[in-house]
């Protein structure tokens, strides 16, 4: 996909799934940058981490995730093979 594609999808969202996709690009684009994470964010990833090593099944599923931001499976499974 490139940035135009990206584009167009974003520019299809009403606000609420405009508002989580920006939210998961902002952490993204953060993922790799430790250094810039203020201490408490910091702990919050560790603890996520440790939760989810405890817990690998305490996730919210893809399909969650979809319904969430207004996407179908099949939506998601077409865009993936597409």
């Amino acid at each position: 996909m490139d940035r135009q594609q990206a584009h167009r999808l974003l520019d299809n969202l009403g606000p609420a799934q405009f508002d989580a996709v920006a939210r998961l690009m902002e952490m993204l684009a953060r993922a790799d940058v430790d250094d810039e994470l203020t201490e408490g964010e910091k702990a919050a990833v560790t603890a996520s981490r440790e939760y989810f090593r405890q817990n690998p099944e305490g996730g919210i599923s893809i399909e969650q995730v979809a319904a969430d931001c207004g996407f179908t499976m099949d939506q998601i499974r077409d865009r993936k093979s597409g």
